[in-house]
């Protein structure tokens, strides 16, 4: 007899949740707690990533750890991992959440916001995979990658001007091929989320005709709830995607269907 339930269990499974303070980190730490894994609130301020590890470990009974870090940072990354590792034991699963938007077309966009958005959304995904990639290859252990890339990794979206976050969503979703091609000899997998319009912290004060207009051009007519991010990462995460690698999931209520 099988158990859909056992296949998608994340039971003493060790996983990191970077940008996991808010929006769709904070949303999908409650459902993989829940699933059983501990949990590794990863965010730039110390105090707010204890906050949401505390409140975790209550609700669920899991093992958890909050941490401060720059992901941009790459002795900052090895710490943090290394952090994790002493604090609730090597981590099995990264979930490379976060990420940035500077909105801005080429000829308008300064040089240095560029930078800062591949900062966070490339470059802190490369660090935080490599350091996490390391060590499991170091105790020859298999693991998942989780990267949060975009439907604008594959558009260029309308109204709004994001030469940078379109530009750096492109590369998350070719690095995370890439990956996934260099570490399956380890055993270690790595794949994309890539969300459509997602009714998070970030959106919901965007200007009105603007999410009107996201709204009219989705299929479905609304936001994505984060509920609906979850449950990809829940199947990344868990043995039921262990001979998934280099793969996508858009969750984009049809948009990029049109």
């Amino acid at each position: 007899m099988v158990s859909a339930l056992d296949l998608f269990s994340l039971k003493g499974k060790n996983i990191i949740i970077t940008g996991g303070t808010s929006g769709i980190g904070r949303n999908v730490a409650d459902y993989l707690a829940s699933a059983g894994a501990n949990i590794a609130i990863v965010s730039t301020k110390t105090e707010n990533s204890d906050k949401v590890a505390q409140t975790i470990a209550a609700t669920y009974q899991v093992k958890t750890v909050g941490i401060g870090c720059d992901v941009s940072d790459a002795n900052a990354v090895e710490e943090m991992v290394k952090t994790v590792s002493k604090k609730i034991g090597t981590a099995d699963v990264l979930f490379n959440n976060a990420g940035i938007n500077l909105w801005g077309g080429a000829l308008d966009l300064k040089y240095e916001e560029w930078k800062r958005v591949f900062d966070v959304n490339v470059n802190g995904v490369f660090l935080a995979a490599r350091a996490f990639a390391q060590q499991l290859v170091a105790e020859q252990k298999p693991g998942s990658v989780i990267n949060m890339a975009s439907i604008s990794a594959s558009i260029v979206n309308l109204p709004q001007m994001q030469t940078a976050y379109n530009t750096s969503k492109a590369a998350v979703l070719h690095l995370t091929k890439t990956l996934a091609v260099e570490w399956v000899q380890h055993g270690i997998r790595v794949n994309a989320v890539s969300p459509g319009y997602v009714w998070t912290e970030m959106n919901q004060v965007i200007p009105q005709e603007i999410r009107d207009y996201w709204v009219n051009a989705t299929p479905y007519k609304r936001f994505a709830k984060p509920d609906e991010i979850a449950g990809a990462v829940i199947y990344f995460a868990s043995d039921a995607s262990s001979y998934t690698t280099g793969s996508e999931l858009i969750i984009d209520g049809g948009f990029t269907c049109i």
